[in-house]
């Protein structure tokens, strides 16, 4: 979990995060500012549904999902038709304006909340990096930290389905911003090297991170390798036995960046 905190920070990261000073679980009022939850590619609002109630009624952070389904995902598939997805160059916009959409009106309901203060974003997975391209477009005067768990933030720049090419990996989001905003980025950090792993999850997750990273023997969560997850100029945080997504999870055998556990981990950073 990778955390950008103003003023920016140059990039460290540390074995785990710090445990969490947070009110009891038995507040329920509203003490702290809103938070947007961006969900990540192919999950849907209903998979955060969990992390919604723990940050409401365990922390009094008020909370809003951007409202997105799985079939929604496949409006995507538009970017075939440019040129651009083939080579490796396809930008977010406009093939994701429809997501970029929903992140502003979850993000005008929040502000309605927030009575004139600032908000919180919190991106999961592709949902970081497209945060940063919402702040990018939309403006963030009104947005005071993101924080982005298991976000994918450097790609392999160039890399074509047909044929290699000299890849550079680069930033998914331009990372530009002068103005004072907390960055927060979480990573998992659970290896795929482990003496009884099965061959093949270790191949098949290695060849995952290869994609992301160009590297198949690397730390990650699975679905997104740590170098990738860590953002310059972000208070980066990598936690251990944190899984990527919500879908298949178990708090207690399999926890996620949002299951009670881990996010007492992070939240101290949301409610500063």
């Amino acid at each position: 979990m990778a955390f950008a905190l103003p003023p920016l920070r140059p990039l460290s990261s540390s074995a785990s995060a710090s445990a969490s000073a947070a009110p009891s679980s038995s507040s329920t009022s509203f003490n702290y500012r809103p938070a947007v939850i961006l969900p990540g590619l192919g999950n849907n609002s209903s998979d955060y549904k969990k992390l919604e109630v723990t940050l409401k009624e365990h922390y009094g952070v008020p909370t809003v999902v951007a409202k997105v389904s799985r079939l929604d995902w496949l409006r995507n598939a538009a970017g075939l038709a440019d040129p651009n997805y083939w080579s490796g160059t396809l930008r977010p916009r406009p093939v994701l304006d429809w997501y970029l959409k929903r992140v502003d009106e979850a993000v005008q309901e929040a502000k309605e909340l927030a009575q004139g203060g600032t908000l919180s974003l919190i991106g999961h997975s592709a949902g970081g990096w497209l945060a940063r391209v919402y702040m990018e477009e939309f403006g963030l005067s009104h947005i005071s930290l993101l924080l982005t768990l298991g976000t994918p933030h450097l790609y392999i720049q160039g890399a074509r389905f047909f044929r290699n090419s000299s890849a550079d990996v680069v930033s998914a989001a331009p990372n530009n911003n002068a103005h004072s905003i907390s960055e927060v980025a979480t990573v998992n950090d659970v290896s795929t090297l482990t003496s009884n792993a099965t061959t093949f999850r270790v191949r098949f997750v290695g060849q995952g991170y290869k994609q992301v990273c160009g590297q198949a023997d690397v730390w990650g969560d699975g679905v997104v390798p740590e170098v990738s997850a860590h953002l310059e100029g972000a208070f980066n945080i990598s936690l251990d036995g944190v899984y990527h997504s919500p879908v298949g999870s178990d708090d207690a055998l399999r926890p996620w960046y949002g299951s009670p556990a881990v996010v007492d981990k992070w939240i101290h950073h949301l409610l500063n």
